[in-house]
């Protein structure tokens, strides 16, 4: 439950006390009685305060904007004061006082949503009250404490037990956004998993042919296609291995990541690098190394990487120290134009991805 509708939920309800209270207790009093024009003028006053309100919350509404809870505010004070002088000489706090009670339902009323400033009217109302009865001076000094504390007592605790559901909606909206994220959180970690076992499934399946030639003795070490299509299985295995890795540039750190296990075969690669990070899908990247690991794969001595970024491409270059062939992509590129030769031991390939 929001805010909004504990307010509206209360005020609903306060509605339906005050009309009762003045209907069932107050109009037979003020009608018994005999009271004079002013304390019927406040209780018509009274009776427009609580037609705006009902209508206010009809109209769906909860919080009363400050143009209307202040002049309603104020009128609900100026009843308390025309009700009190109209009283006879001792009749403050006695059975024909009929509007202390009910003036402090109204301004519970009005302002329920707004805990000091109706604790700031309260207090107004009951220092009017008070004031009134110690000028006449002939009044039950005991009498007037118990009607004012039990009176007052009352509707500050319907302010408390306000304030006291609305920090358990708070409470228990931040419990469901919380159990929310935790279950976005849970979802997205199972997607994540996902997609790593899926990825490395399909490395592996790449893979597994090689393995299970090798244990046939199919093929030896001792061949040079062998060594290539090792060769190529630890480049991918390492890109792959890095492309999980939470670092600010992933597409340099998959690049890194090939030209290290080049080097540890002996490879001597020069990275060069220009333009600032752009992001770059998951799928794409995959395409932009690829063939820069196969030439990497393949190549026996020297070999020179080139990462190039603008505001409208993206490109990985690569020329390497190569056998005549060069292993061929299984998967052709979707998104990223590739350019690969192979002319007098020298393997160039390019491939870009246009960002726009």
């Amino acid at each position: 439950m929001t805010d909004h509708a504990v307010f509206a939920t209360t005020r609903r309800v306060l509605v339906v006390v005050v009309f009762a209270v003045q209907l069932v207790l107050t109009l037979p009093s003020l009608v018994e009685r005999g009271h004079g024009p002013a304390a019927w003028t406040a209780y018509a006053l009274l009776t427009a305060v609580l037609g705006v309100v009902a209508g206010h919350v009809a109209a769906g509404g909860a919080a009363l904007p400050v143009v209307v809870a202040a002049p309603l505010t104020a009128l609900v004070l100026t009843s308390s004061v025309l009700a009190a002088v109209a009283l006879p000489g001792g009749a403050s706090f006695g059975p024909a006082d009929w509007a202390f009670g009910l003036v402090g339902w109204y301004l519970l009323l009005v302002l329920v949503d707004r805990p000091k400033a109706l604790v700031t009217a309260l207090a107004a109302h009951v220092c009017l009250c008070a004031g009134w009865f110690a000028h006449a001076g002939n009044g039950d000094v005991g009498t007037a404490g118990v009607v004012i504390l039990s009176g007052t007592s009352f509707q500050v605790s319907i302010l408390v037990i306000t304030r006291v559901l609305l920090r358990d909606a708070r409470l228990a909206a931040e419990a469901a956004a919380e159990r929310d994220a935790a279950r976005t959180r849970a979802a997205l970690a199972r997607q994540r998993e996902q997609d790593l076992r899926a990825g490395f499934e399909g490395q592996l399946g790449a893979l597994l042919p090689l393995l299970a030639d090798l244990a046939d003795e199919v093929v030896g070490v001792d061949d040079e296609a062998t060594r290539l299509r090792c060769s190529v299985a630890a480049v991918q295995l390492r890109r792959l291995f890095a492309e999980n890795d939470d670092v600010p540039d992933p597409l340099l750190h998959e690049l890194t990541a090939c030209v290290d296990v080049a080097e540890r075969r002996g490879v001597v690669v020069s990275l060069a690098v220009s333009g600032t990070a752009t992001a770059v899908p998951t799928e794409v990247r995959r395409e932009l190394v690829a063939p820069m690991a196969r030439a990497l794969a393949a190549a026996s001595g020297r070999a020179k990487v080139s990462l190039l970024r603008t505001a409208t491409e993206v490109r990985v270059a690569v020329v390497a120290d190569a056998p005549e062939t060069v292993p061929d992509n299984p998967d052709a590129p979707v998104s990223v134009a590739v350019e690969t030769s192979v002319h007098s031991g020298l393997v160039r390939s390019e491939a870009r991805w246009r960002t726009t």
